[in-house]
């Protein structure tokens, strides 16, 4: 199952930080966010915080569709409102494209592959 991760900071602004992360906690998060996840075939998803820096991993299964996800989202009032109150707190990086997110990183290293060889 593959493994995809994603960067995006928040604004630094330490009580917009913990408000963000009050509305992530399993009591706190909407229930058909996290049906609109499980119904993209995604088996897990987490996102870390360092300082004002977030990093989102995702493990979706083979040949998963993020643009079928994306068009999924944009249809569903819901997520929609969920992304606009998540906007409240985030800001793009700055070399992210026009209308870009969450930003897809690049692997430089892996441990398992050096092991390998």
């Amino acid at each position: 199952m593959p493994r995809q991760y994603f960067a995006l900071d928040l604004r630094d602004d330490a009580l917009a930080i913990a408000e963000y992360e009050r509305w992530h906690q399993p009591s706190q998060i909407w229930p058909e966010i996290v049906a609109s996840i499980r119904a993209a075939g995604i088996s897990d998803l987490e996102i870390f915080r360092t300082g004002n820096r977030l990093v989102l991993v995702m493990d979706v299964p083979d040949g998963f569709d993020g643009a079928a996800k994306q068009a999924a989202d944009a249809a569903d009032p819901r997520v929609q409102a969920w992304e606009a109150l998540m906007n409240t707190f985030q800001q793009r990086l700055p070399w992210a494209k026009a209308g870009q997110k969450w930003v897809p990183m690049e692997r430089v290293f892996s441990l398992a592959e050096c092991i390998r060889e």
